[in-house]
């Protein structure tokens, strides 16, 4: 076990592993995970505030990045996660979208016409 912590150690002290901490292919993933950060946290706001345009477009947004960083030479993972996990945040909040806007708003209109009927009496 110890000599597996010496080998973590050594590689992190490693002068690859600091020329890595020190590129924009360390700190631009870093600086875009607010996007899907802010995606999920926003799954547990009210639906009605989800935009459809901006779901749709970060949609195609992250699918397209996540192509581009499995293509870069080399390959940059940490931006892939990032876009793959902003990839489904913003799936899930289009999903809730669609649900909002569209299935269940034919049963908030029809309880808003009964409940409209019932005050009016």
């Amino acid at each position: 076990m110890s000599a597996l912590v010496k080998k973590l150690f050594d590689q992190l002290k490693s002068k690859e592993f600091r020329e890595y901490l020190m590129s924009t292919h360390f700190w631009g993933p870093v600086a875009n995970w607010g996007i899907p950060l802010a995606a999920i946290a926003d799954t547990r706001k009210e639906p009605s505030f989800i935009s459809g345009k901006m779901t749709l477009a970060l949609t195609l947004y992250s699918l397209m990045f996540m192509r581009f960083a499995w293509r870069v030479q080399p390959r940059n993972m940490l931006l892939f996660a990032c876009h793959f996990t902003n990839t489904a945040a913003q799936l899930t909040q289009g999903a809730r979208f669609v649900n909002y806007y569209y299935i269940q708003g034919e049963s908030k209109q029809t309880n808003k016409q009964t409940q409209g009927t019932v005050e009016e009496k």
